[in-house]
């Protein structure tokens, strides 16, 4: 039997961000996503969330983007830079982790205050995953699900993408080489996991061309699920020019969007007899 999931991160990062997912959802088949908390549209996704009971909503851990954390800035020496500013990217944090410049409390005090207001927002939990995956990183993993532990959470995501998987995307070297790294480390967290009575879905997609689905790249997935659980991790939006001018990421967020939103990828669902599922229904 097959089961999909389809995640939309940075719930609460933008407003544009924010409708995209909802659309997503009330038109689409997107049925999960994970609210940032620590972003700026916090309060506008909660209440769009609120009203959209069928969207799952987990919580996006949020150590990197270059945004504000939910601490302030002098509880966070080591983990901001002189502005107040998360690093820039997890290659950024994970040189910085591994050279001991980060203070494990600080890490530890800031997941835990976007856990906190995640579960005192009103909303049911369904999960927890993070920006850009760090919650898979050597260490940090350890911090996560003690952490989820400690609060009664235990379905979490695992990006480990499959080795050989391209499924029509062109991808450059630099992507492959970062989606391996990141598997491996999903691969070693899968191992804790488990021993922690965690639960998370067998099989995973949307890493080497994050950012970059489209109808097509939607549909291969589709077509080529295998039996079990799967999710796929996406990144819808609604004005591309407004979230242009305000991320340097090359996104396509309304090109994600229209993946799921796609008549043709609905027919394929069916075909395949996928039944939809977030979170909540591991």
């Amino acid at each position: 039997m097959k089961k999909l999931i389809v995640n939309a991160d940075d719930f609460g990062l933008h407003p544009a961000i924010n409708a995209g997912i909802i659309k997503g959802s009330r038109d689409g088949f997107i049925t999960s996503t994970s609210l940032m908390c620590s972003g700026s549209a916090f309060d506008d996704a909660v209440l769009q969330a609120k009203a959209t009971p069928t969207l799952g909503v987990g919580i996006h851990l949020t150590l990197v983007g270059g945004g504000k954390p939910l601490l302030q800035a002098r509880q966070l020496r080591t983990l901001v830079d002189e502005d107040g500013l998360l690093p820039a990217d997890y290659t950024v944090f994970a040189k910085r982790w591994y050279a001991g410049r980060i203070k494990k409390a600080e890490v530890v005090s800031e997941l835990q205050a976007q856990l906190e207001r995640g579960l005192s927002c009103g909303l049911k939990i369904t999960h927890v995953d993070s920006h850009q995956h760090l919650h898979v990183l050597p260490g940090i993993a350890d911090i996560v699900l003690d952490l989820c532990s400690a609060f009664g959470i235990k379905k979490i995501r695992m990006p480990q993408e499959g080795w050989f998987w391209r499924g029509g995307f062109n991808s450059t070297a630099g992507r492959l080489i970062g989606r391996e790294g990141l598997s491996f480390c999903s691969a070693l967290a899968k191992m804790k996991a488990r021993q922690a009575r965690f639960v998370y879905p067998q099989h995973f997609f949307g890493m080497l061309a994050g950012g970059n689905l489209n109808e097509f790249l939607v549909g291969e997935i589709i077509r080529n699920l295998p039996d079990g659980v799967s999710e796929i991790m996406t990144h819808p939006g609604m004005d591309a020019e407004a979230l242009e001018k305000t991320f340097s990421w090359q996104y396509h967020w309304e090109d994600e969007l229209q993946a799921f939103l796609s008549e043709k990828n609905k027919c394929l669902l069916e075909q395949q007899k996928v039944t939809l599922i977030n979170f909540g229904g591991l």
